[in-house]
């Protein structure tokens, strides 16, 4: 064998990272799917791109994984062109009809309403999603679609639960799957498992054509951005940290906050296991079963003198 054969060519090492990182992305996908049961059999899956290199990692792992699921399902791309000042409009249909998915391009000068409503100076996200997700939310309905695909993964949601907890005063992230306020539109999140640096790396090696956000994009000293800096800075020197606040998330102990709608401390009982009455059968619901108690899991009184 040659030396040269013997080295591993540049381009190779870039397809062998490729199909490492799709792996993965396809695990994390298929997993948050599986656990919130996020596509169903028949479904038409609206994926909603911003140009970003989080929607675009999300259909390419969504029309993936179409062609190996055990279930059908459609996939239909839309992005919503806000009428930002020197949007590069052809971009995106040409990506999308080079990968053969079918797309709709939403147009609304969505843009020109921000800059008129928010002063100068003011963050423009909050009505910028808003305006946004309404259209898109109607779209869906127009279209038939019953499940919205959005790009956001598990830094996006972590950080929106710390933005939440400092500047709302809410224990609140952005979860996986929802319902809509009107109850018309599931949204679901694939990438909630992913990690940003994973999509960030794939992206930059599928080399997908990025448009930058010049609404939100140019906007510094954003809370997010403060929120994000401090994550990356404890990723860094410890760790381990995100993926542990990550499962935190997926661990929530009610008795053990303070949120009296959540959790009856008014009924607590000394006697009973962990204060909770036999009587208190609102406490052991089982949301499988037809809200029937689990006789199994109703509490016992405890001998306190025997103990």
């Amino acid at each position: 064998m040659t030396e040269s054969a013997a080295v591993e060519s540049p381009e190779k090492k870039i397809k062998v990272r490729i199909n490492k990182l799709q792996k993965r992305l396809r695990r994390e996908v298929g997993r948050a799917i599986e656990d919130f049961n996020m596509i169903e059999d028949g479904d038409k899956v609206m994926v909603c791109l911003s140009g970003g290199k989080d929607s675009y990692a999300m259909l390419d792992i969504l029309m993936n994984l179409q062609k190996s699921a055990p279930i059908s399902f459609e996939i239909v791309a839309v992005n919503l062109d806000q009428k930002q000042p020197g949007f590069p409009e052809h971009i995106l249909p040409e990506y999308l009809e080079s990968i053969g998915v079918e797309f709709h391009i939403i147009e609304r000068d969505t843009y020109s309403i921000v800059k008129e409503v928010v002063p100068e100076g003011k963050t423009t996200c909050g009505l910028c999603s808003r305006l946004r997700r309404g259209t898109l939310y109607g779209f869906a309905e127009k279209i038939g679609a019953n499940k919205i695909a959005l790009g956001h993964h598990r830094d996006d949601i972590l950080e929106t639960f710390f933005l939440n907890m400092f500047y709302g005063g809410k224990l609140k992230a952005m979860p996986p799957k929802l319902v809509s306020d009107d109850g018309k539109n599931m949204v679901i999140r694939p990438l909630s498992y992913a990690r940003e640096k994973d999509i960030a790396e794939y992206g930059e090696l599928k080399e997908f054509p990025i448009i930058p956000c010049n609404l939100c994009g140019s906007q510094e000293n954003l809370q997010r951005q403060v929120i994000k800096e401090m994550l990356n800075g404890w990723d860094k020197t410890h760790p381990g940290r995100i993926e542990t606040m990550f499962r935190s998330l997926q661990h929530v102990v009610p008795s053990h906050l303070a949120d009296t709608e959540l959790f009856n401390f008014k009924e607590l009982q000394m006697g009973y296991a962990h204060g909770i009455a036999g009587d208190s059968v609102t406490n052991f619901f089982d949301p499988n079963e037809g809200k029937e108690p689990q006789a199994e899991k109703m509490p016992e009184m405890i001998d306190i003198l025997a103990l």
